[in-house]
């Protein structure tokens, strides 16, 4: 066999093995019932829980936000940010949140929202007491 041969060969396992590691390590969405029962960083995808509102006081404590999100399994699970309120958190459509569950709450290194496009036809308005509106672009 010849030297080039050998040399692309071993080549090309070494690229498969590196793709292969990769895929190793990637992580899916998980929901709380799965973040309650692992130890590691876990990534759960939902909704803001919106009639239990937010704990957020920036003149007390301003690095504490806490608020309850409802994973796409329908499970409610209050979630705690050691953090400052992430600005346009009462427009997020969904919500992703990275962090721990810990005694049965989840606590947040980092917090990941989808927003509302401002290309759509209707435009929504959340009132301070939570009404929500929805009325056409004119």
């Amino acid at each position: 066999m010849r030297k080039s041969a050998i040399i692309g060969l071993i080549t090309i396992a070494i690229c498969i093995g590196f793709l292969v590691s990769l895929n190793a390590d990637t992580d899916s969405y998980s929901n709380f019932t799965d973040a309650s029962t692992s130890n590691k960083e876990e990534h759960v995808i939902g909704y803001w829980e919106k009639s239990k509102g937010t704990v957020y006081d920036a003149l007390k404590d301003p690095n504490h936000f806490a608020f309850y999100m409802k994973d796409e399994k329908g499970t409610i699970s209050k979630v705690v940010l050691n953090g400052t309120k992430p600005q346009d958190f009462e427009r997020s459509e969904k919500l992703v949140i990275i962090g721990q569950m810990q005694q049965g709450t989840f606590y947040a290194s980092k917090i990941l929202m989808k927003c509302p496009s401002k290309y759509n036809d209707e435009m929504v308005e959340i009132t301070k007491d939570g009404q929500v509106k929805q009325y056409k672009k004119t």
